[in-house]
């Protein structure tokens, strides 16, 4: 068979509608423009003309490249074309100089995306449950609500302290977690995420509108400490109660949870908690000095 991989276009809808995945309902040909405009591409790999396997990516924050939508045609799969595919989109991706930091998420259980992303060279940076619930009033405690951080230096000293310092990972949107740089925090998007202090100004809540499919309420707390901080959970509701009140629907409570954090939740609590997410990535240097070993 000849094989050819090439970026696709509003144009191949209709391959990917001709492929048999398993996948009933699958999004990406509800969004399919959006996925391959903008600041996304899709990219398919073909078998004399018939699209095999397709996949793509998304920039973020101008510097950060997510990769995924890997979807392979169930009559082709066993032939490592996932994986030839997304080898190819890697070395698109690097070659727009902007971009320094490449990574994919995939969840715990599916082991023929994380063995993809072995093979890609791809490290696992961290691991986080998307706790999703609609209401965590069960886990308030009749503490005072947090002061609101309103001064835009404020916001950025408690983000240079948990995140930029450390390379620790921040949860930039439902479903997308980079490792933390200045790139990521840019002065628009502080202004419009609320932060919230402790009384003793030593714990913050970062808390964001987000919307897939619905709006949720994104909250960013970094500690383990989840239940023996008074306030924190009254906090939180109160910002996902305003956040309803703005768009004027019911929005939902996102949480990314560590492992730690997810064993610190009392039994009686009201998160959805399916497989935890593995974020996996490389960087340009280190993309670099690999290539430079091999050759």
């Amino acid at each position: 068979m000849e094989k050819s991989i090439r970026q696709l276009t509003s144009d191949d809808l209709h391959h990917l509608e001709k492929m048999e995945t398993g996948i009933e309902d699958d999004y990406i040909l509800r969004v399919y423009n959006r996925i391959s405009t903008g600041t996304s591409r899709m990219y398919g790999l073909f078998l004399d003309e018939r699209l095999a396997s397709v996949g793509g990516y998304t920039i973020f924050a101008k510097q950060y490249i997510m990769l995924g939508r890997m979807r392979s045609d169930l009559r082709f799969r066993g032939n490592n074309l996932s994986t030839q595919l997304m080898a190819y989109i890697m070395e698109q991706a690097f070659r727009l100089p902007a971009i320094q930091w490449i990574g994919a998420n995939t969840q715990q259980e599916n082991a023929s995306a994380r063995r993809v992303m072995d093979k890609l060279g791809l490290e696992e940076v961290s691991t986080l449950y998307s706790a999703i619930t609609s209401d965590a009033s069960l886990l308030q405690t009749g503490g005072a609500i947090w002061q609101e951080v309103t001064e835009l230096s404020h916001k950025k000293r408690w983000l240079d302290r948990l995140y930029i310092k450390t390379g620790s990972v921040f949860p930039y949107e439902c479903y997308y977690t980079f490792p933390a740089s200045e790139q990521l925090f840019a002065e628009g998007k502080l202004a419009q995420w609320a932060f919230f202090e402790n009384a003793e100004q030593d714990r913050v809540l970062i808390t964001k509108k987000d919307y897939k499919r619905d709006y949720y309420l994104h909250a960013v707390y970094p500690w383990d400490d989840l239940m023996e901080q008074p306030g924190l959970w009254e906090t939180i509701s109160m910002a996902q109660h305003r956040l309803s009140e703005k768009v004027k629907t019911d929005a939902l409570l996102w949480m990314d949870l560590s492992p730690e954090q997810v064993r610190e939740l009392p039994a009686h609590h009201s998160f959805d908690l399916p497989s935890p997410w593995l974020l996996y990535g490389t960087c340009r240097e280190k993309r670099k000095q690999i290539n430079e070993f091999s050759s």
